[in-house]
């Protein structure tokens, strides 16, 4: 099961027990960002408001992710921060909490009709919107194009919502022969290795004519890298990312991936902690705006923060805002790359 990460707080002032927060995390393997930033982040605001937390990794098991939960209530959590492995399971949890009187945030992903208070993440069409006009920018001198795009999990919005973004610039240029259509397939469980077999299988089909890959995320992106490694073509077809992962951006470094998309994770986890707090302490915060449900239509109240696209000309953005590591984005093979692009 996850790893669990506790903050053992004093008692309250007034002599009530501290507010305990429980979040569980979807897995470690689609993506690094889960251990290496948003629990980090997490812990860190927990520890400045001074309350109790438990954090867990149910590393891509929906039923571990379900006995966790079960634990976090059972321990007397106020308030539950869930990032689903899909909607069905996290609905299970969200109702189960809901209860008990235990307040819920959906943090990074909407669980379609799962009824959280609140949610947290970033504009996710915005990403798609991101990733889909940069592949067009880096895509620019190539003769109509041929597009394969490797999307995310069928069962996660966020997918769903990143691919709305994308296809809203790439179907009208799909329909004016701007660009080719070329295959286009979903990747379940955001799992690098089918994505790899994917868009093996992609290359195949169009007799490895491909000119463009929209690769959902840094993970997917890295596994059609290494694709095109092994048939001599990396470094000539863009390929898109997301995360801002080390690799992610060494593959930019490269000149192998094209670009990614910088979520400040830090400040989607500083804007969880907030109202996890405010409500652990039995207040009614209030959150910028609203999103619609897609299943039950409800509005909920909800964070969005603001994506920014990453190219080889704003890899330093990522650095100074402390969420990569020069000493271990710029290691080894890649310190002369850094050198010559100013990063550091």
């Amino acid at each position: 099961m996850g790893v669990t990460a506790c903050n053992a707080g004093d008692d309250g002032g007034d002599g009530g027990d501290t507010p305990l927060i429980g979040v569980i995390l979807p897995d470690s393997a689609s993506s690094d960002r889960w251990e290496t930033a948003d629990r980090k982040y997490l812990e860190a605001a927990f520890k400045e408001a001074g309350v109790e937390y438990d954090i867990q990794n149910a590393q891509g098991s929906r039923e571990d992710f379900q006995t966790i939960a079960d634990q976090m209530l059972t321990k007397g959590v106020d308030v539950l921060v869930t990032v689903n492995l899909d909607s069905g399971t996290g609905k299970t949890v969200i109702e189960k909490a809901k209860s008990q009187g235990v307040a819920t945030i959906d943090y990074d992903r909407l669980t379609e009709d799962g009824g959280a208070d609140y949610y947290v993440s970033f504009d996710n069409e915005q990403v798609g919107v991101l990733q889909g006009e940069t592949l067009v920018s880096c895509l620019e001198g190539v003769e109509t194009p041929l597009v394969a795009e490797l999307n995310g999990s069928p069962t996660d919005n966020n997918a769903t919502l990143f691919k709305n973004g994308y296809d809203s610039v790439l179907d009208p240029l799909y329909a004016d022969g701007t660009l080719v259509k070329g295959p286009d397939e979903w990747v379940p469980d955001w799992d690098n290795a089918q994505g790899g077999t994917l868009f093996e299988q992609m290359l195949t089909d169009t007799g490895a004519e491909i000119d463009g890959v929209l690769a959902a995320n840094d993970g997917l992106a890295h596994a059609v890298i290494t694709v095109l490694e092994r048939n001599s073509l990396n470094g000539t077809v863009p390929v898109t990312g997301q995360d801002a992962t080390v690799q992610g951006l060494q593959n930019i470094l490269t000149g192998d991936q094209c670009m990614t998309v910088y979520k400040a994770i830090e400040d989607e986890a500083n804007a969880a902690a907030e109202l996890a707090v405010a409500l652990a302490k039995g207040e009614n915060p209030e959150a910028e705006g609203t999103v619609t449900d897609p299943v039950s239509g409800a509005e909920i109240p909800a964070v969005l923060l603001d994506p920014v696209a990453i190219t080889i000309d704003n890899i330093q953005v990522v650095v100074d805002d402390g969420f990569a590591d020069p000493a271990e984005l710029c290691a080894g093979d890649y310190a002369a790359l850094c050198t010559e692009h100013g990063i550091g």
